[in-house]
């Protein structure tokens, strides 16, 4: 679908049904998108992914100008996620010119705790997510205390007393596990429960399992929520940037091999369900933009009351998400999600058997979740839990030992 070589806009975008809107006019339109306009812009999406991957700027540049008419930042769901998409293809554009890339994402540096701010955010008001958190003591990825409040209450109420409680909490700022210390000790303190808190501060990819301390006897579970998918970006730069990266072990093969040597009673792993790790642009643009919209407009429903923490949620966390599948290759594009097929594949070769989740469990998930919104739903799935807005999947739930 290439443009032509004067960079005259290809026949698609002459007849599509963006050209008669005037530019600007997206930051005014409100009224949400009719189905097939929105199955127009995926098409536009795409043609101008298919421009970028040939190289053919001037062409791409044409699209992103027809797209720019339906983007806003505070409009509905679509006219939202259209925002960040255009800003994710700019950056790809901008790598071809090295110091202008550099400058343009130098002034859009949040701080750390900006983000730590809105990924609480993300857990405390998009609600599926409370199903995922129902084990305890290595949390692969900690930025955090809240979601482990309910457990030392639950802990707590038993009737033959709580059980001693160690939490390693896995995180790359000392500062954020320091204040989980102190916050999770208070709140064990009150409830007379015996609690440890073992703080290691690391990126998945360097975790040293030895720095665990796990100890034998001891009932291991392991959470990993939206975290896991991050390993296979160092599993494509070994086999791009080693001459014998056949004789290196893949990242996530050797990693799921050592947390299979701990011998955990239960590992829980959350993940997008969503196929981001395309090997073609193309592919993850259309693939991305479905997902995104589906979240999007789940977040439209469910946080219509906090407008400004919406806000941020999308600029800061789904933006960037974004723009990471999109501008990003090689190391760099850490946001690699993958359908459930492929962790249970991943999984069961690393030795893991998969526990079913009983009925009786996934009707708790399915009233928890329908309590807060009648359109969220939960299917099983090869005996699996996948979190569902309307008929769209957006995380999975899978248990293993």
């Amino acid at each position: 679908m290439a443009g032509a070589k004067d960079g005259r806009p290809s026949a698609s975008l002459e007849s599509g049904p963006w050209m008669p809107l005037s530019p600007g006019l997206g930051s005014q339109f409100r009224r949400p998108l009719s189905g097939e306009v929105a199955l127009q812009l995926i098409k536009l999406l795409d043609e101008c992914a298919i421009h970028i991957a040939a190289d053919s700027m001037q062409s791409a540049n044409i699209c992103l100008e027809h797209i720019s008419h339906f983007a806003s930042a505070d409009g509905d769901a679509i006219q939202r996620i259209t925002a960040y998409f255009m800003e994710a293809f700019a950056n790809k554009m901008l790598k071809n010119l090295p110091d202008l890339h550099k400058a343009f994402n130098k002034t859009k540096i949040s701080s750390v705790y900006e983000e730590i701010h809105v990924q609480r955010l993300f857990f405390k008001l998009c609600l599926f997510l409370k199903v995922a958190y129902a084990v305890h003591i290595i949390d692969l990825y900690s930025f955090g205390p809240a979601q482990w409040f309910d457990l030392l209450q639950k802990l707590s109420s038993q009737l033959d007393g709580p059980p001693h409680l160690k939490i390693t909490a896995i995180y790359e700022i000392k500062e954020v596990l320091e204040q989980m210390d102190l916050q999770l000790t208070e709140k064990a303190n009150n409830l007379n429960i015996p609690f440890q808190f073992n703080p290691i501060v690391s990126k998945l990819e360097n975790l040293d399992l030895e720095s665990l301390h796990v100890k034998t006897g001891e009932a291991l579970a392991i959470s990993s929520v939206l975290q896991l998918h991050s390993l296979l970006a160092t599993d494509e730069g070994m086999v791009r940037n080693s001459p014998v990266a056949s004789k290196n072990r893949p990242k996530m093969e050797s990693f799921l091999s050592s947390l299979r040597g701990l011998s955990p009673k239960l590992i829980v792993i959350t993940d997008q369900e969503a196929n981001h790790n395309g090997f073609t642009l193309m592919e993850r643009v259309v693939n991305s933009f479905k997902f995104y919209a589906a979240l999007f407009d789940c977040l439209d429903s469910t946080v219509s009351g906090a407008l400004i923490d919406r806000q941020k949620i999308e600029k800061m966390l789904f933006g960037e998400e974004i723009k990471n599948i999109i501008a990003c290759e090689g190391v760099e594009r850490k946001e690699r999600h993958e359908k459930l097929e492929k962790w249970i594949l991943r999984l069961e070769l690393a030795g893991f058997g998969r526990v079913h989740f009983s009925f009786l469990g996934m009707l708790k998930a399915k009233e928890l979740l329908q309590s807060y919104d009648h359109q969220y739903n939960v299917e099983e799935e090869n005996g699996c839990l996948v979190i569902c807005w309307r008929d769209n999947h957006l995380f999975s739930l899978s248990a293993w030992r």
